[in-house]
């Protein structure tokens, strides 16, 4: 089932973690924030959402990790639930593609919650401060890849924020397969 993020509040402080990390390691926010802002994204290794977009979303992930943009992904779907989402499986998936950035388990999905994720991807950018300037999509690719030439619309904005500072006024949602949350609770 597609669904779309909640209400953007830019400005808003990045909320603060401490996740097990499938290299083995443990980050807090600190640890995976660059010098120019960071990127947060939601994601999971069941959805089909996520599937379509991940080789283009490691790309720019590596391209913006080299400009001080730091960058981690976070699952937090209910692996009990879905097996497929288990943290053994994510060691699998950030392994299978060459993943440049901590892949992080939300067991608790406490983490999730204090972000507002809704959907994976789901994707959170914040200025050198932490502050969320960005909630939108990767590209204009869905469950299928963008058209030629389309527009890298993350990269971009974290470009200009990194610059500026300021939040690009056009961020279309990002749309994806809800959060799997325990028992049932959104």
């Amino acid at each position: 089932m597609a669904a779309g993020p909640a209400e953007i509040v830019l400005g808003a402080p990045a909320p603060d973690f401490r996740l097990a990390a499938t290299d083995g390691r443990t980050y807090a926010l600190r640890d995976v924030a660059g010098e120019r802002g960071a990127v947060i994204v939601f994601i999971c290794n069941h959805c089909p959402y996520v599937k379509a977009v991940i080789d283009r979303m490691v790309r720019d992930a590596g391209t913006l990790m080299g400009e001080g943009v730091g960058f981690a992904a976070i699952c937090s779907n209910d692996a009990a639930s879905y097996p497929e989402d288990s943290f053994e499986k994510m060691r699998d998936f950030a392994k299978r593609h060459d993943f440049p950035f901590p892949y992080l388990h939300d067991e608790t999905q406490t983490i999730a919650r204090a972000y507002g994720a809704v959907c994976t991807p789901d994707f959170f950018g914040f200025d050198r401060d932490l502050k969320l300037k960005y909630r939108g999509r990767l590209d204009e690719g869905r469950a299928t890849p963008p058209p030629p030439n389309a527009r890298r619309e993350l990269l971009e904005a974290m470009r200009a924020i990194a610059a500026t500072g300021a939040a690009p006024g056009e961020q279309i949602p990002s749309i994806g397969c809800s959060i799997k949350w325990k028992h049932g609770r959104g």
